[in-house]
């Protein structure tokens, strides 16, 4: 379960997601629409997994952040996006989930069938709790007569592949992103 909380960012997300797309070697420059996003859970409850799909021109961009409430050891120097003030949980170190093991173990699990997307929960000051539809929907999709991998043949480095841009992954095994307009493969084996 993720839990929200209405906050006040600075910068915001969009910010973040312009800059990491124009400082990227991959990214592109252009004005950034953003189609929506989706979370996974980390088991230990520390670090904040969210993957935003925008669009920039003709691309579709899968662009996993990571926020942490202290900097990621030994990341390299790519993998830190910025940091931003979040009004409830102070600051937060924004790091590429591409370069942040924590993200990538949510992706592994995911494409063995042993974790789902994370359900959305917004806590508001008052102490009200509501329910909040992700904007992005995933599903697994395994090739008749495959199965997905376990995840210990993942773990122990059997390849799977995260989209940065999506249109041409493929695989036996494939997480589908759908949101309002579209759905894509975000990663696959």
């Amino acid at each position: 379960m993720a839990i929200l909380h209405p906050a006040t960012l600075h910068p915001s997300k969009a910010e973040l997601l312009a800059d990491l797309l124009t400082t990227r070697s991959w990214g592109e420059l252009g004005e950034l629409r953003l189609l929506g996003a989706y979370r996974f859970d980390d088991p230990e409850g520390e670090v904040g997994v969210e993957c935003h799909l925008v669009e920039v021109g003709e691309t579709i961009f899968h662009l996993p952040l990571t926020y942490r409430a202290a900097p990621l050891p030994e990341a390299g120097e790519d993998a830190l996006v910025g940091t931003m003030e979040h009004s409830v949980l102070g600051t937060r170190h924004v790091y590429d989930g591409l370069a942040d093991e924590v993200a990538l173990e949510c992706f592994a699990r995911a494409l063995a069938g042993e974790q789902q997307q994370a359900e959305l929960e917004v806590h508001a000051p008052d102490g009200t709790t509501t329910r909040r539809e992700p904007t992005v929907q995933l599903r697994l999709e395994v090739d008749e007569g495959e199965q997905p991998p376990s995840l210990q043949s993942l773990e122990d480095g059997e390849p799977f592949t995260i989209a940065r841009t999506l249109g041409d992954l493929d695989g036996a095994v494939r997480l589908v992103a759908q949101w309002d307009g579209g759905e894509g493969v975000v990663a696959a084996c």
